[in-house]
């Protein structure tokens, strides 16, 4: 259960989610911003905590802590393609789909859709950290 640290980019995705997991390893960012943290959004990490205290539906959207703040979904997408290096045909690749917010904004809900689907074809269930925060919290 580590805390952020500020010169730390943590990324929290599905660890269940093959095409997640493939993101979240293949990630980078630029000299200066820091390390990538990947947090499996299914553990017990503080910031899985902290991101269903901030009302975060980790089903909806990863999310990335980037200087105290958290960011979901299509924004998360796109900090991490501006925080990408401008080498290397991945991180152009990422930085071209996903550098602009609108673009973002359009592709991520297609890009969930496919998560789930696959989720569901592997007989997978999905995160589901609010229904588990609201049964903590007595509702």
């Amino acid at each position: 259960m580590n805390a952020q640290k500020d010169d730390e980019v943590t990324l929290i995705y599905d660890g269940e989610c093959p095409v997640c997991s493939a993101y979240s390893a293949g990630v980078d960012v630029q000299a200066g911003a820091g390390a990538v943290r990947r947090v499996d959004a299914r553990s017990s990490d503080a910031l899985v905590a902290q991101a269903t205290a901030a009302g975060l539906d980790l089903d909806e959207g990863m999310v990335v802590v980037h200087r105290g703040q958290l960011h979901h979904g299509a924004e998360a997408l796109h900090l991490m393609a501006t925080l990408a290096p401008a080498k290397g045909f991945k991180n152009r690749l990422n930085r071209w789909l996903f550098g602009s917010l609108a673009v973002s904004r359009v592709l991520y809900p297609l890009l969930r859709a496919g998560r789930n689907a696959l989720l569901w074809l592997l007989g997978k269930s999905k995160i589901r950290n609010l229904d588990t925060a609201s049964r903590k919290g007595g509702a």
